[in-house]
């Protein structure tokens, strides 16, 4: 197994503003590394000259590749353009930046949306290109695919220890708790506290509750990522995962119960359910001896915890 120290490197967290992001620093500031970021107001990772110049002059040995543009269903769909753009930019940047800029190990973070819309499940790492994706979201699963790309391509022909990973559908400390922009989890739990605080007698969910998706802990995603950086240097992407699903339906029932809503669930089946199934074969991951800590129970928890210290 590769072992690669990561303790006396200068590690850039790109996008440490990101809930994924955030999760990492917290990570590698437990391990003592020395952790350098950069807000939009030092660069604009969207711009080429701004990027090259900051990763020149900053020197970092290490890259995390958290930076991206990201939403729901209902942001992928109505904004394709600024999804495909921003983040093809941002990937482009920074890997040829890092590229130059001699940068000995870069992780950059994809997602389980990089998949064919009805990729057998659980979907191991070959079934990528093999199929159609989903409609809803392929901009910006197109740009990740080509980030992807770009590793490979860098590994292959110049030898960079760039390496790739795609993490399955996450949630915790620091998530996107805007209903117009956010994932499933934290717009049920806002959903779902705000029904509790005006007295409402129902919380209406998209779709018809049928559909499975897996959910990783933030923190646990951002460990599993620094284990790869340890210990993973290869072609491959690797899946980042919990390597179990629930449906949305048992996901609205433990989110209730977590935030101890009394009323009823309604379901809008109007409303788009996206990919039927999308389950994480994990095996990659855990054959390098990484497995998750968190259980979805605690995790909404915490994440439910969370959002309340931000109300307040």
């Amino acid at each position: 197994m590769v072992e690669f120290d990561l303790s006396e490197k200068r590690i850039w967290v790109a996008g440490h503003r990101g809930m994924v992001g955030s999760a990492i620093c917290r990570r590698l500031g437990e391990m003592g590394c020395e952790v350098v970021t950069a807000g939009r107001d030092q660069v604009d990772l969207v711009r080429q000259s701004e990027t090259e110049a900051w990763i020149a002059d900053t020197k970092p040995d290490v890259i995390f590749l958290a930076a991206a543009k990201v939403g729901g269903i209902l942001a992928n769909d109505t904004y394709p353009a600024d999804f495909i753009y921003e983040n093809l930019a941002i990937e482009l940047n920074i890997i040829h930046s890092a590229y130059q800029a001699g940068v000995e190990k870069l992780i950059m973070l994809g997602s389980s949306c990089i998949y064919p819309r009805l990729a057998p499940q659980p979907i191991a790492e070959d079934a990528l290109l093999t199929g159609p994706l989903e409609p809803t979201n392929e901009w910006y699963a197109i740009a990740k695919i080509a980030g992807i790309k770009l590793c490979q391509a860098y590994r292959k022909q110049h030898g960079c220890d760039f390496i790739s990973a795609m993490p399955t559908n996450l949630y915790g400390i620091g998530d996107n708790f805007n209903l117009e922009t956010s994932h499933v989890v934290p717009a049920l739990i806002r959903k779902f506290h705000e029904a509790k605080v005006s007295g409402a007698e129902t919380v209406t969910v998209w779709g018809t509750g049928k559909p499975r998706r897996e959910f990783m802990y933030a923190d646990d995603c951002a460990d599993a990522l620094v284990h790869l950086a340890q210990h993973y240097s290869d072609m491959s992407h690797v899946n980042v995962g919990v390597g179990q699903d629930v449906t949305i339906k048992d996901l609205a029932s433990t989110v209730q119960q977590t935030v101890k809503f009394e009323g009823e669930i309604v379901y809008d089946t109007s409303k788009p359910d996206g990919t039927p199934r999308k389950l994480m074969d994990t095996r990659l991951l855990n054959s390098l001896g990484w497995t998750p800590k968190t259980s979805l129970e605690q995790g909404l928890s915490q994440s439910y915890e969370w959002f309340l210290s931000q109300e307040s």
